[in-house]
């Protein structure tokens, strides 16, 4: 695998993470708190927003944007 696919694959997995962390945020905003399953989607959306920040941070190093 050269350098040019390995980017790809990178940028690709960055996207992914992007809509999971949305997917699961949504989710999260949908549901009560009381219930366990807004916990776990909570956790989910953490864990995804994680993972883009490094892959950004991997992709564009000191380009990335902090939250609110």
């Amino acid at each position: 695998m050269d350098s040019d696919e390995l980017l790809r694959r990178m940028q690709r997995a960055r996207a992914c993470a992007a809509q999971e962390e949305q997917t699961w945020r949504a989710r999260r905003e949908e549901l009560d708190a009381a219930d366990p399953a807004a916990r776990e989607a909570e956790v989910r959306s953490l864990a995804y927003e994680a993972v883009v920040h490094v892959l950004d941070e991997v992709l564009t190093p000191g380009n990335r944007t902090r939250r609110s």
